[in-house]
């Protein structure tokens, strides 16, 4: 009978931070030997070698880890995949876009590393917190017109994942045509062609950066804009809704839910700090249970 050392890979490095999130929501943080310098959930793994940003890779400090796996995202880190493929070094690639692809994904890092039964209750949880939000949500009076902004010079419209998620929460992307778009490039838009559209509500997530109220207000045409007006213009920090990972579903989609419950009620939540966007007020969390 052959002997292996391990069944499953125990020293797994990971590229973008909705990997790292999974493992340790499956209870195998302690697998995890680097993670890439944007991760910030769970705190803990933020202590571990940081060996990668979105676009750059230090190969050696990979290599020195010995993985036995390592998991990236998107087309973007192809050349990452292929460089590490050339060095010997077993990668799975993921380039999830959907909400689907997203539970999918959770599903086959499960199956890769011998957890996929806790990888599917941690999925099917993740669905249901989404779906009991969106219960609550159906019976608001209507569904405000949103504009999600991934990024602000260009302007970039939601990525489908986000689109979906408001969809479902119960508000209409007025960008939805270009949600099906590989690349950011296929969702750029001119402030005037935004302002022309007229959304209610107006979330900015900026890809890591605090998203500034003035430059909002500064846009060409946006003075009439029904989100302008109505001050319906809201900041989610892109750690809970720009990473396909569980933090979508779980503090993303909490906020989203409480911010498109108030832009359809005409209600308005509090700025963080005076200036700034309206934020959701939630506290963040990282669940230790499948939810």
């Amino acid at each position: 009978m052959l002997r292996l050392a391990s069944r499953y890979p125990r020293r797994i490095v990971c590229l973008t931070e909705e990997t790292t999130e999974t493992l340790y929501r499956l209870g195998l943080g302690e697998r995890v030997v680097g993670v890439s310098g944007y991760t910030v959930r769970p705190p803990e793994a933020r202590k571990k070698p940081r060996v990668s940003s979105f676009l750059d890779a230090d190969f050696g400090k990979i290599l020195a880890l010995e993985p036995d796996l390592v998991l990236g995202f998107s087309d973007l880190q192809a050349e990452l995949g292929a460089e590490l493929a050339r060095r010997g070094v077993p990668v799975y690639l993921f380039n999830q876009r959907s909400l689907s692809e997203i539970l999918q994904a959770v599903r086959v890092i499960g199956s890769l590393v011998g957890a996929s039964g806790p990888a599917e209750q941690l999925a099917d949880a993740l669905e249901a917190n989404v779906e009991r939000l969106a219960a609550e949500n159906a019976t608001l009076p209507r569904r405000p017109r949103v504009f999600f902004e991934e990024w602000h010079e260009p302007l970039i419209s939601g990525i489908r994942w986000v689109s979906e998620l408001l969809e479902v929460l119960g508000a209409d992307d007025v960008c939805v045509e270009t949600r099906a778009q590989q690349g950011a490039k296929g969702r750029i838009f001119t402030p005037e062609e935004v302002a022309r559209r007229d959304p209610e509500l107006v979330i900015a997530s900026w890809c890591g950066r605090h998203a500034k109220k003035e430059k909002l207000l500064a846009r060409p045409g946006w003075g009439e804009v029904a989100a302008v007006k109505a001050d319906q213009l809201y900041e989610v920090k892109s750690a809970f809704v720009l990473q396909p990972g569980p933090a979508l579903f779980t503090d993303g989609a909490a906020q989203l839910a409480r911010i498109v419950r108030a832009a359809a009620l005409g209600e308005q939540l509090p700025p963080p700090r005076p200036g700034d966007l309206r934020g959701a007020g939630l506290a963040p969390s990282f669940p230790t249970g499948p939810v």
